[in-house]
């Protein structure tokens, strides 16, 4: 990482982890190749819902433009969102995606509300998901501050994952992070 940038979670491709390294009731949520939302829509019918945290136009993160293969000096689309089972916060969501991306047919990335982006991407018939990527992102790094604001107490650790989807051919970066109620729900 270069000097001046301040400590990122340490993402590592899912097949290079150890087996049981992972906490169990973690790891079938972080290894599902399915649709997330699908998931959370069947385990808390009639009562999920999405917050929308931020959404607008910023410098994505070292370990993001690395991921994505974008300058330093682009600005993306990011959006961030809480995945909710009626008040109770389950995951967090952070979306990275890049200007040629909302060109064309995949404006709609950037129109989506309060509507979960798992969902649309999931019925694009032009959907490709990469390499899944899994890590313990921990106190001290942005992304842990922003995936533990709306928690009473914060973990040391929240697990997450993410991966580049392709719409069309062009890439967007989704990490979701597992919250605790979630994987205390069972």
């Amino acid at each position: 990482m270069p000097p001046g940038i301040l400590s990122e979670p340490a993402w590592r491709p899912h097949r290079r982890l150890c087996r049981g390294c992972l906490p169990p009731e973690v790891a079938a949520w972080l290894l599902d190749s399915g649709s997330l939302t699908h998931r959370l829509r069947r385990r808390c019918p009639g009562d999920f819902r999405v917050e929308v945290v931020r959404q607008g136009r910023a410098v994505s993160a070292y370990n993001e433009r690395e991921r994505l293969g974008l300058r330093r000096a682009v600005r993306v689309l990011v959006r961030e969102v809480f995945l909710y089972c009626g008040d109770t916060p389950w995951v967090f969501a952070r979306t990275v995606i890049p200007p040629r991306t909302l060109r064309g047919r995949a404006r709609y990335l950037a129109r989506l509300g309060s509507r979960p982006l798992g969902a649309a991407l999931f019925a694009d018939p032009t959907m490709e998901r990469g390499e899944l990527e899994v890590c313990c992102v921990r106190r001290g790094e942005a992304l842990h501050a922003a995936a533990s604001a709306r928690l009473r107490r914060a973990p040391d650790c929240i697990w997450g994952r993410r991966s580049v989807f392709y719409i069309g051919g062009r890439p967007l970066l989704v990490a979701e992070l597992f919250l605790p109620p979630l994987l205390a729900s069972g």
